[in-house]
């Protein structure tokens, strides 16, 4: 027999999942919030508004899963089945739930909006299932039981999926789920690749206790290590994985740059902040993305001066001064117009630190000998200066992403560098 105990299985319902028109997020969100209370997620199955998919996967996932979770399909339009499917799968009836009700006319009500009879059947639920409220919207979750699984059926909208599982789903979990623990830790290194990285880690590997796993998870200028490790013992999986990772951090202590699970741009804010620096851009080629990056973290205000997206030649001109002749001398895609860049934006913007940054994302005719995917950064403060070239084979969005992630990491050492 399977032991499906502290197993789950996701499920996510909808065409537009599988012809790639919407990227599905809200499984990585229930996999990382089922993580932190012990329920290890095994599979992930995307299946289209189609009866007979949801049910193989339904009967599949019930078969080796305590926890099945669902997402999409539970709006009040035709092409929304998963409501009538599970009605018919757990062989109930739909009966109007009223309170659902009187929170859809209120939701209604205070929009000022007509309310039709099919927004009022978003009120209509499985007589053998547990509602599960949904403060954000009108399609309430369900909860069903069978084959010792529990079934968890929610909306497709990202916000109020959360919303539920937040405030309806995860509090029930926690009281079912008290003898099994997965624990994370991981560090962020900078500055070597994946590869070099496991050549130092080999011994370290060879002697990872059985029930602890390390995992290499690269990004553009950054690798992170996870440590994972399950146990029915808190207290002594805590011990043991904390333990290996001060002796990772060791192994890698000239490639460390944190030692928690952030996103660079986090990192770099943190570190702007603990030492009462500002940053001032000038964007070329990445259009305001660095600066999106950093404003994404409370207290950007405090640490980001501004972003001069000077895409044009013409703006580097007369916003950043610099002359027109030196753009022609050393062309727009340089170390030196990168370097004016930066420090015109340091003093423009009057920052602690000045991002130039220009590059040739796709094919133009601007300085033909320059390959696409040629990118010049310069960060700058009033004691030093840093530069870099890369070169970046990806379409436009991901040279985007690979420039921006370069320059922050580039920040970060130039911080340290300060501080030294």
């Amino acid at each position: 027999m399977i032991n499906k105990k502290n197993k789950a299985v996701l499920i996510t319902i909808g065409d537009e999942l599988l012809i790639g028109q919407t990227i599905d997020t809200n499984s990585a969100w229930i996999a990382q919030a089922l993580n932190k209370i012990g329920i290890a997620v095994i599979q992930r199955i995307a299946v289209g508004d189609e009866s007979d998919a949801i049910q193989e996967a339904l009967d599949a996932a019930i078969a080796k899963a305590q926890f099945v979770f669902i997402t999409g399909g539970l709006g009040p339009t035709a092409d929304d089945i998963t409501k009538p499917l599970l009605c018919n799968y757990f062989q109930g009836s739909l009966i109007r739930n009223k309170e659902v009700e009187e929170h859809v006319t209120a939701i209604f009500t205070k929009r000022n909006r007509p309310i039709l009879e099919r927004n009022l059947k978003q009120a209509d639920v499985p007589d053998n299932c547990k509602v599960l409220f949904n403060q954000l919207g009108t399609a309430p979750g369900m909860w069903f039981e069978k084959d010792h699984s529990i079934i968890i059926a929610l909306p497709g909208v990202p916000f109020e999926m959360m919303g539920i599982v937040t405030n309806e789903v995860l509090p029930k979990l926690t009281k079912l789920v008290t003898d099994h623990f997965i624990i994370h830790e991981t560090v962020i290194t900078a500055g070597q690749g994946e590869s070099f990285l496991a050549e130092k880690l080999i011994d370290f590997e060879d002697n990872l206790p059985n029930d602890i796993k390390l995992a290499y998870l690269p990004s553009p200028g950054i690798v992170k290590l996870r440590l994972t490790g399950q146990s029915t013992n808190q207290a002594a999986l805590q011990q043991k994985i904390l333990a290996l990772k001060e002796a990772l951090i060791y192994l890698l202590k000239d490639s460390i740059v944190a030692v928690e699970d952030k996103n660079l741009d986090k990192i770099v804010s943190e570190s702007l902040s603990n030492n009462h620096l500002t940053i001032g851009l000038a964007e070329s080629c990445t259009g305001g993305y660095i600066a999106h990056l950093l404003t994404q973290h409370v207290g950007a205000s405090q640490l980001l001066k501004g972003s001069l997206v000077c895409y044009q030649n013409e703006i580097k001109e007369r916003i950043l001064g610099i002359n027109a002749e030196d753009i022609n001398t050393y062309g727009v895609y340089s170390e030196t117009i990168a370097t004016k860049m930066a420090y015109a934006a340091k003093e423009v913007l009057g920052a602690s630190i000045g991002i130039g940054i220009s590059g040739k994302l796709s094919e133009d005719p601007i300085q033909a000998d320059v390959p696409t995917g040629t990118i010049f950064i310069s960060v700058v403060t009033n004691q030093h200066q840093m530069h870099q070239k890369i070169l970046s084979l990806y379409d436009r969005e991901r040279n985007k992403e690979v420039a921006a992630q370069a320059a922050l990491l580039m920040v970060w050492k130039l911080i340290q560098k300060e501080l030294a």
